[in-house]
């Protein structure tokens, strides 16, 4: 199974019309983790990754795709 977390942190953030900073605030981290989330440069600690789930109102399954 193929893990698509840039992909989907990308896809739903623009969903809701959101840019990097909007995300980064409202997950309490800096804009600078977001685009390194997004370039697969970096991942999220769990945490976050559970934080931004019920961010997006999706399960983390979906999140990881």
């Amino acid at each position: 199974m193929k893990m698509m977390l840039a992909e989907n942190i990308r896809t739903f953030r623009k969903e809701r019309s959101l840019t990097q900073e909007q995300l980064a605030e409202a997950l309490g981290v800096t804009a600078g983790a977001v685009y390194k989330w997004e370039a697969k440069l970096s991942i999220p600690e769990l945490g976050l990754i559970i934080q931004m789930a019920d961010f997006f109102d999706i399960s983390v399954d979906v999140l990881l795709g």
